[in-house]
C-alpha cells in the first residue's frame, strides 16, 4: 500500500516537474553561461537501485538519482576541468533535501560552500551562485521525507575554463624542507618537526617545543622552491591552535609580507583562500588559544609555480557497483581450521587488562555447516601473566580465546567490508569485528595507525552494539562513535546479523542488516574532531575477548565454552 502511494505521489512529481523545468527562467544575458554538467561523471555517496547517480545529469527529466534513506548524503559532479560557475538548477523528486549545502572543489578533497539552506522547498530550485572549481556537488544534511534525497535533474551553469590562476593550483609544499621557532621531541611528541607538517601523513604533526616554544609568537614556514602563486592554504590544527595569526609570503626568508589575517582562529581544519606570491609561507602565530604551543597535523600550500615534488597518488575509490575482492565463506569439514592463506592466528595475551590467553588457532575452527567457531574457554594457561580474575584471584590467565587477522594476507585501502555474525551472551565477554591501520605491523603505534570498528557487542548488554573510529585525536573512551540497537529492542546473541562498513575517500557508512545505522563524513571529523587517518591499508580482525576495561570481568553465571560463530567475511571493491 505504501509503495504505490508513494509510486503516485512520483508520477505527479515527475509531471510537476516537467512542467516546472519548461517554465524555467532563462539564462542570464551574459550570454557566456552554459550548461556545464550534462553528460559529465557522476559519484554518489549511495544509490537506491536503479536510480543511479548519471542518471541525474542525462538531460531526461524521466530518470533520476536516489540515495539511501540516511542523512547525510550527496551527489558530485566532475566537470573535467576548473570552470567558473554561476548557477545550479535542483529538479528534486518527492524525497527532497530540507537542509542542503552546493559545494565547489578544485580537488574533490577540499570544498568550497556556494549556497546553503535549511529551508529546501523542493520541486525545481534555481539558484544564483558564484564560485569557481572542477567538482560540484549537493551536500544534502537532512531529508524532507523518510525516504532519501533523489533528483530528476542537477543542472550546472557557468563558464568553462574560466577559473582563477588558483583554481588550477596543485599541492606545492609535500616534501619540501621546512622551519620553525622551536619543535617538541619528548615522550609526549616525538619528533615533531616541521617535515611532519608537510609530509602529507595527518597522522604525523610539528608541534613547538615545550621547554622554549610554549609563548607567543610561534611560527612555521615551508621553502616551495622556487617562486609560487599562492592560492590556498590548508591547516589541519593539533588541539594547540592558534587562535590570532596570519599566513605570510616571501621571498627570500627574511622578509614577509601577511595574505591572511585572523584574530578568531577556530581550529581543527581550517581552508583559507588567499592570494599571494613567493617562495617561502609561512603560519605566524600571534596568541596561542590554550596554555601549550602551536601544533599542526597538516599545512599544505596550494597554487602554481614553486617547485613541487608530487606526492604518491591517492587510493582510487571503489568501483560502482562494487565487486567481490575477497572473502572466507567458511566452507569445509568440521574442526578444520581457519584457512592460513588468509587467517593467521593472533596468539597471546590480551590488551585493555583482558582476562583470556589467544591460542594459536586452538580454539577457532569450522563447523562443518559453513560457519566458523571461535570458542571462549575456562582453562588456565601455564606461564602466561592476566590481570588478576575476580573469580580466582590468579593472574595466570584462567580463560582460553580466539583471534585472527588478515595482516600477513590482505591488506586493502577502501571497499565494502562485511561480514555475517551472531555473538554470544555472558558478562565479560566481548565480541569484535575490526580493521586496523596496517602501518601498525611495522612499528607504527596505536592510535597513530588507525582503527575502525565494525563490530563490538558487550555480553552484558547484548542488545546494543557499536561501532567507532579511533585515530590521535580521538581514540579510546574518546573515538567517534554510536551505539544501536536492533527493532523492537531484540536480542543480538538470538540470530545472525549482518555488519557492513563502507569505506571510502569520504568517509564510513556503517549498516547493520542493511540498514545504516552511523555515518562518519571525513570533513565533518576534520572540521569538529581532527585529522582524517583512515586513507591507507588496513587489515580485518575477528576476536572474542574475555574481561577487560569496557565490558568488565565475568562471573559465575557466565557460560563456557561460548561461542562467536561467523557465516562469513567479504570485501568487496
Amino acid at each position: 500500500m505504501h509503495t504505490l502511494l508513494r509510486r503516485f505521489a512520483l508520477l505527479l512529481a515527475l509531471v510537476a516537474s516537467t512542467l516546472a523545468l519548461t517554465a524555467l527562467p532563462a539564462p542570464s544575458a551574459q550570454a557566456a553561461e552554459v550548461l556545464l554538467s550534462q553528460g559529465k561523471p557522476t559519484t554518489a555517496s549511495s544509490t537506491e537501485a536503479p536510480f543511479v547517480a548519471q542518471s541525474a545529469v542525462d538531460g531526461d527529466p524521466g530518470t533520476r538519482w536516489s540515495s539511501g534513506f540516511a542523512d547525510p548524503q550527496w551527489i558530485q559532479i566532475d566537470l573535467g576541468a576548473s570552470a567558473g560557475i554561476s548557477r545550479v538548477v535542483l529538479n528534486w523528486e518527492a524525497a527532497y533535501g530540507k537542509a542542503f549545502r552546493i559545494e565547489v572543489s578544485s580537488d574533490a578533497v577540499s570544498w568550497t560552500v556556494v549556497h546553503q539552506s535549511a529551508t529546501g522547498t523542493g520541486g525545481v530550485q534555481n539558484l544564483a551562485v558564484s564560485g569557481t572549481g572542477r567538482y560540484v556537488r549537493m551536500y544534502g544534511t537532512q531529508r524532507a521525507t523518510q525516504y532519501g534525497y533523489s533528483l530528476w535533474e542537477f543542472q550546472v551553469y557557468g563558464t568553462a575554463g574560466t577559473g582563477n590562476p588558483g583554481d588550477a593550483g596543485r599541492l606545492l609544499s609535500y616534501g619540501r624542507p621546512g622551519a620553525a621557532s622551536s619543535s617538541q621531541g619528548d615522550s609526549n611528541c616525538w619528533e615533531c618537526t616541521p617535515a611532519r607538517a608537510f609530509d602529507r601523513d595527518p597522522a604525523s604533526r610539528w608541534a613547538t617545543s615545550p621547554a622554549t616554544g610554549w609563548t607567543d609568537p610561534g611560527w612555521i614556514s615551508v621553502d616551495l622552491g622556487a617562486t609560487a602563486q599562492i592560492d590556498k592554504v590548508v591547516l589541519q590544527w593539533d588541539p594547540a591552535y592558534a587562535k590570532s595569526f596570519q599566513i605570510q609570503v616571501s621571498s627570500n626568508g627574511a622578509d614577509w609580507t601577511p595574505i591572511y589575517s585572523t584574530t578568531s582562529g577556530t581550529g581543527f581544519k581550517q581552508t583559507l583562500a588567499v592570494s599571494g606570491t613567493g617562495r617561502y609561507v609561512r603560519m605566524y602565530g600571534t596568541q596561542r588559544a590554550t596554555p601549550y604551543g602551536y601544533s599542526l597535523w597538516e599545512f599544505q600550500v596550494y597554487g602554481t609555480g614553486g617547485a613541487p615534488i608530487p606526492a604518491p597518488p591517492l587510493p582510487s575509490d571503489p568501483a560502482n557497483p562494487p565487486r567481490l575482492v575477497w572473502s572466507d565463506e567458511f566452507d569445509g569439514v568440521a574442526g578444520v581450521k581457519p584457512d592460513s592463506s588468509k587467517w593467521r592466528a593472533d596468539p597471546g595475551v590480551g590488551p585493555n587488562n583482558e582476562l583470556e590467553y589467544y591460542t594459536d588457532h586452538r580454539n577457532a575452527a569450522l563447523d562443518g555447516a559453513g560457519h566458523l567457531v571461535m570458542e571462549a574457554r575456562k582453562e588456565t594457561t601455564a606461564g602466561s601473566s592476566c590481570p588478576a580474575d575476580p573469580l580466582s584471584g590468579s593472574t595466570t590467565c584462567q580463560y582460553t580465546s580466539a583471534r585472527m587477522n588478515t595482516g600477513a594476507t590482505f591488506q586493502f585501502t577502501y571497499g565494502r567490508v562485511e561480514a555475517r555474525i551472531k555473538v554470544p551472551k555472558g558478562n565479560g565477554l566481548w565480541p569484535a569485528f575490526w580493521m586496523m591501520g596496517a602501518d601498525f605491523l611495522t612499528g607504527r603505534p596505536w592510535p597513530y595507525n588507525g582503527e575502525v570498528d565494525i563490530m563490538e557487542i558487550l555480553g552484558k548488554d547484548v542488545k546494543t552494539a557499536y561501532s567507532t573510529v579511533h585515530a590521535p585525536a580521538y581514540n579510546g573512551g574518546g573515538g567517534i562513535g554510536a551505539p544501536y540497537t536492533l527493532p523492537g529492542n531484540a536480542d543480538f546473541s538470538d540470530d545472525y546479523h549482518t555488519w557492513v562498513a563502507d569505506w571510502n575517500s569520504r568517509g564510513i557508512t556503517y549498516s547493520l542488516d542493511g540498514r545504516i545505522v552511523f555515518t562518519l563524513d571525513k570533513d565533518q571529523v576534520e572540521q569538529t574532531r581532527g585529522p582524517w587517518i583512515f586513507d591507507h591499508p588496513h587489515y580485518m580482525i575477528l576476536n572474542l575477548a574475555v574481561g577487560g576495561d569496557w565490558p568488565g570481568p565475568t562471573d559465575a553465571g557466565t557460560p563456557f565454552p561460548s561461542k562467536m560463530l561467523v557465516d562469513y567475511v567479504r570485501v568487496y571493491q
